[in-house]
This record gives structure tokens, sequence and C-alpha cells, in this order.
């Protein structure tokens, strides 16, 4: 599992400005941020590697596109699953008492 970056880091990474990355962002070229606590963003760190391999490999912005739709559609299913991996966890733990 890669860490989360913080917004500070993800435009170092980027090189990007806070606007400009949430515009790319928002035109699905980079990976949107998520919530990690009331005032803090952050981003996968493999996801922002990812983008950034694809354009240094020169990557054309519809191929990015797409890149970025399936890491989000990964980011989900991971979740999913550990949501569902965790529910079971409990219930097996219930049934052993």
């Amino acid at each position: 599992m890669s860490s989360i970056l913080r917004m500070t880091a993800v435009r170092q990474r980027t090189g990007q400005s806070r606007s400009g990355y949430y515009r790319q962002a928002q035109a699905g070229l980079q990976p949107p941020p998520i919530k990690i606590g009331p005032r803090a963003s952050g981003v996968p760190e493999h996801e922002i590697d990812a983008v950034n391999a694809a354009r240094i490999a020169g990557k054309t912005e519809q191929e990015i596109r797409t890149l970025v739709a399936a890491l989000v559609a990964r980011r989900h299913l991971t979740l999913s699953a550990r949501i569902r991996t965790g529910r079971r966890r409990k219930k097996q733990a219930g049934m052993k008492r």
C-alpha cells in the first residue's frame, strides 16, 4: 500500500500550482484528492507516480484520462473490498463468541 501525499507534496511532485492541479483533476488529467481529515486532502503516492510516468512516456491527454479513470476505479474497488473484509471479520469474530 502506498502512502497518501498531502497536497503540498503533490504539487511539488507534479510541478503544478494549487489551482492548476485542481483544474487538471477536474479535467480528468490528475487523480482527484481524497479527504484525510477535516482540513486536509491528499492523493495516493502510486497514483501521482503513475500519471507522472505516463507524462514522461509521452502519453496523450486521452490516454492519461483513461489511466486516471482506471486509478480512481481501482481506488474505489480496493476500498469496497476492505470494507467487505472488515465486515466479514467482525461477523466471524462475533460467531466465535
